[in-house]
């Protein structure tokens, strides 16, 4: 379900806030979204806390095909980019 409140940063970022989806559903919510990048495209993780092991599960799923780059890593203010590799 598309969340128009969200905002899309310019043609390629979006934002994923995981704050507001129950725990036990988030990894599964996070693989979906990423799933569905187009090459290229960003999916920029907003959370409350740091997820090294999301990060661990992201690098044995995805391998070289995604890109990962902290904006923020603040307490309280995790911000990740998760690219999709081209090709």
């Amino acid at each position: 379900m598309h969340d128009c409140s969200l905002p899309v940063l310019g043609q390629t970022t979006h934002v994923f806030d995981a704050r507001g989806i129950a725990r036990r559903f988030r990894h599964a919510a996070i693989f979906g979204a990423f799933d569905s990048l187009q090459a290229g495209e960003i999916m920029r993780f907003v959370n409350d806390h740091d997820p090294i092991p999301l990060l661990a599960q992201f690098r044995s799923r995805y391998g070289d095909a995604v890109e990962i780059n902290y904006q923020s890593r603040e307490p309280g203010q995790i911000v990740i980019d998760f690219g999709r590799s081209a090709g």
